[in-house]
């Protein structure tokens, strides 16, 4: 485990993930901000019985949340992630899975898109 609570395993594709983009130009409409925890994704078509999906954050917005999970997810599916945010409050936010491709060997990244703004996780606040 890292200082931030994330496993060593997850830490390490991370690294990989970012190591793989140098001098990429950043195309996104907002900043997002570096943000480690695990999150729990229940997603509406979900069986009421199954439990959630564990994923383990990257980086926040207003507007999304990108991720690394075991999982390969359903893109378009909606549901609730459920994750603490920067200033350590547990939060659930209604969100579409946007991406969700594979990363490294038996590792998927991905995004969540935000149903609604939330303004607690801008980077420029």
């Amino acid at each position: 485990m890292t200082d931030d609570g994330i496993p060593a395993a997850v830490a390490l594709v991370m690294s990989a993930l970012e190591a793989g983009r140098p001098g990429e130009d950043d195309r996104r409409a907002q900043r997002r901000r570096q943000h480690r925890v695990a999150a729990l994704l229940r997603l509406f078509s979900d069986q009421p019985s199954t439990s959630p999906w564990l994923l383990y954050t990257r980086d926040v917005s207003a507007r999304g949340l990108g991720f690394i999970s075991r999982h390969r997810l359903p893109l378009g599916y909606g549901g609730i992630v459920e994750f603490s945010g920067p200033d350590g409050k547990r939060t659930n936010v209604h969100c579409t899975l946007l991406r969700c491709r594979e990363a490294a060997p038996g590792w998927f990244e991905g995004n969540v898109y935000f149903n609604r703004e939330q303004p607690q996780f801008d980077s420029t606040i």
